[in-house]
């Protein structure tokens, strides 16, 4: 039964993503709007972006929830839907008013915009549908539209620098080395609900060392950009340092698979993404 309850329906708020997760996305979007244009966006520029990522961002990840609720049962019991505070049908609703939202401001960004946040949408509903359980293709969905906000805060601003595209592949590989040591931690519930991770098919030590490996590939490309595009100097200390970090957090990682330090390390890998993400705004925009 769907709750009727004013208190459980402020628990959905529990639903969408953390606030620090919002202003992730926030973050790289108008990095992306500012290094394409190498200033500030304009208002409006930034406002719709932000809306659009936001949106998108919390009602895909209702339905993720909803697609959970038998996961989430064995690993966070505690949370809306599994439950019972809040009601599948209720959920449902949620998720279509905010990602319908999402879509209508993406459409005052341009046609284009509006587009690419279609295509983030289906790829997020196949994901939270059937992608999930294929592993490494729901890895790399999932790693898509995060690092995606580049490229669509280009695109806002009509212009796609080559700098963008390798920032784009950097976040990548990085949210995509966060989402296979994920599955380290988690990998009791996916392996009772037969989710297909790295970690359940091959084991934890080869899900930490193919994560190492692509913190790895992604620290060896951070030093490429100025090989494609105008890159200042300000890029080098921001980037240098979230190397480090992803370099030692790969052998916490290697030397410890427990979900205890599987989850610390995943936060760790957070600051980590922030901190290439000021050299990458410090190193694209000529005005800072």
């Amino acid at each position: 039964m769907e709750s009727t309850n004013p208190s459980s329906r402020i628990e959905a708020g529990r639903f969408n993503p953390s606030l620090s997760s919002h202003i992730g996305a926030y973050l790289t979007l108008v990095s992306g709007e500012t290094i394409a244009l190498g200033g500030l966006p304009p208002l409006g520029n930034a406002v719709f972006g932000f809306l659009t990522a936001s949106l998108l961002l919390a009602g895909t990840m209702v339905l993720n929830d909803i697609q959970d609720i038998q996961i989430d049962m064995v690993n966070t019991p505690n949370r809306p839907l599994p439950s019972g505070k809040i009601g599948v049908r209720e959920a449902y609703a949620m998720s279509l008013v905010l990602s319908s939202l999402a879509i209508i401001f993406s459409a005052f960004l341009g046609v284009f915009t509006l587009l690419t946040a279609l295509v983030a949408l289906a790829l997020m509903a196949y994901y939270n549908t059937r992608g999930k359980k294929t592993g490494l293709l729901g890895n790399a969905v999932v790693s898509f539209n995060v690092a995606l906000p580049f490229f669509f805060g280009g695109l806002a601003v009509d212009n796609l620098r080559p700098l963008l595209f390798i920032f784009f592949l950097l976040a990548f590989l990085a949210n995509m080395a966060r989402e296979i040591a994920k599955g380290i931690a988690d990998i009791v519930g996916d392996s009772a609900k037969g989710v297909r991770t790295v970690a359940v098919v091959m084991g934890t030590s080869p899900a930490a060392r193919m994560t190492a490996s692509l913190f790895a590939v992604a620290v060896v490309l951070s030093f490429t950009a100025p090989l494609f595009d105008n890159v200042s100097l300000f890029y080098y200390p921001g980037v240098a340092v979230a190397d480090v970090g992803f370099l030692y957090s790969s052998y916490r990682l290697l030397r410890d698979q427990t979900p205890k330090t599987v989850r610390a390390v995943k936060t760790q890998v957070l600051f980590w993404m922030l901190l290439g993400l000021v050299g990458f705004l410090m190193g694209g925009s000529p005005i800072l």
